[in-house]
């Protein structure tokens, strides 16, 4: 096949996976996550968020599922093997900062490089970005980035201006300096800020596959290195080790000259043709492997009668009816607890209630749902006169009430439990793991003994 109806190809899967990440995060938005995957939950980087929680609580984090696990799998593979293919060769974000690559080069005629002595300490701050995003991850077991992420904010941009400014201050304004950014600098946010591509870019480093570029053959024409994304020298290498390296088979596929530049795999070359297809294969096969098992799953579990929820759980998406039968709640209930009258059918969903009641905030009336016992169990009244002994302290009972019922200084408290005294006094004691991952009540109760 001709290089360029290769190039073709290229960009026709990267195109076709943007649009659908596209569409399937404005349904999200607009119409509900029940049946629509959010942009978290099809990215990678949020089961990598979510890897703490998952191997010491055996949770995931809010807005993550196992499908997002298994997109993590298959880009460690991809990663280990064909090096960071899915930054250059499916990667959605990748795909937006090349569209307004091409659109800076019919603008200014030319492509900016940045000088070295700036170029080369900017690469090295995607690094940063990824460490300081998975601490503040793990240690808050959520997806701490997300206010700041330039493709959640994508994401979310059919909520509109408004709801972008609230929720995603500075993700919206990295999503301009993006578009800005690689209006004017090839691939931008990969080069600089993107925390995936960093650590797909470590493990590359062992990958058995590595372009080459034969030194006898070669005309120095330079096309390779004006083709490069990632602006590496490829011209001055015989074998391209980069972090940098996306992979995307650009150089190769704009080299004049045949087999001066070969994509190798454990010393064997392999045509960019057979290395679109055979990255494609294990990513999406992947994926179809996973959803024949059923263990892909990237939108929350239909609402049953043997669902239960706690209010924090209960979302937007979901009709008033569903909200009760998750909560175990009469239905007449949740309507006064909602503040809300009878006519507003059912079938509505929570956040479209301000549709029929003008006013109606869904996270402020949630609030009200907190106050409801839903799990059926009285609790015990704690007061400065109801000493309890260890066993007879509740996950239902806040740091405040325990240190009450305990009697003992609550500041003792924090350190009995080993959890720092930044978790708010009035969290349940059984709600601590959402802020300190692998916390276990059960266990830490011992502790009081």
């Amino acid at each position: 096949m001709k290089n360029n109806l290769v190039k073709g190809l290229r960009y026709v899967i990267l195109a076709a996976v943007l649009i659908f990440v596209t569409i399937q995060s404005y349904l999200h938005t607009t119409i509900g996550g029940k049946d629509y995957a959010s942009i978290h939950a099809l990215c990678p980087y949020g089961a990598l968020e979510s890897l703490y929680s998952l191997l010491f609580s055996g949770t995931f984090i809010k807005k993550i599922f196992s499908g997002t696990f298994i997109l993590l799998g298959l880009t460690l593979i991809l990663s280990l093997t064909f090096r960071r293919s899915f930054c250059g060769l499916i990667c959605p974000l990748g795909t937006i900062q090349e569209l307004f690559g091409k659109l800076g080069k019919k603008l200014f005629k030319k492509r900016f490089e940045l000088p070295k002595k700036i170029d080369n300490p900017l690469r090295y701050l995607k690094y940063v970005v990824l460490f300081v995003t998975i601490y503040y991850g793990w240690k808050t077991a959520g997806l701490w980035m997300s206010p700041y992420d330039p493709w959640a904010a994508y994401g979310h941009a059919g909520e509109g201006i408004p709801s972008l400014i609230e929720e995603f201050p500075i993700g919206s304004i990295l999503l301009l300096v993006t578009i800005i950014g690689s209006i004017l600098y090839d691939r931008f946010f990969c080069k600089y800020l993107c925390p995936m591509g960093a650590f797909y870019g470590i493990l590359s480093k062992v990958s058995p596959g590595k372009i080459t570029r034969d030194e006898n053959t070669c005309v120095n024409c330079g096309l390779c290195n004006k083709n490069c994304p990632a602006n590496i020298k490829i011209s001055e290498m015989k074998t391209i080790k980069s972090a940098e390296c996306l992979n995307c088979q650009s150089c190769i596929l704009s080299c004049p000259v045949k087999d001066t530049l070969k994509f190798k795999f454990l010393g064997k070359g392999i045509a960019p043709l057979a290395v679109i297809i055979i990255v494609i294969s294990i990513f999406f096969g992947g994926i179809a492997i996973a959803k024949i098992s059923n263990v892909y799953e990237t939108t929350p579990a239909p609402i049953t009668s043997s669902t239960t929820l706690t209010p924090e759980e209960i979302k937007g998406y979901m009709t008033i009816k569903e909200a009760a039968t998750a909560l175990k709640m009469d239905i007449g209930e949740l309507y006064r607890k909602l503040n809300i009258p009878t006519t507003v059918p059912k079938d509505t969903k929570l956040k479209d209630i301000k549709n029929f009641i003008s006013g109606f905030e869904f996270e402020n009336a949630k609030e009200n749902l907190k106050t409801t016992n839903v799990t059926k169990t009285t609790p015990v009244p704690v007061t400065s006169s109801s000493p309890l002994n260890s066993e007879e302290i509740k996950g239902s009972m806040t740091i405040q009430d325990t240190a009450t019922a305990l009697k003992i200084d609550i500041g003792e408290l924090y350190k009995k439990l080993n959890i720092p005294n930044t978790v708010p006094k009035d969290t349940k004691l059984r709600d601590v793991k959402n802020f300190v991952p692998g916390f276990e009540f059960k266990t830490a109760r011992e502790s009081l003994k």
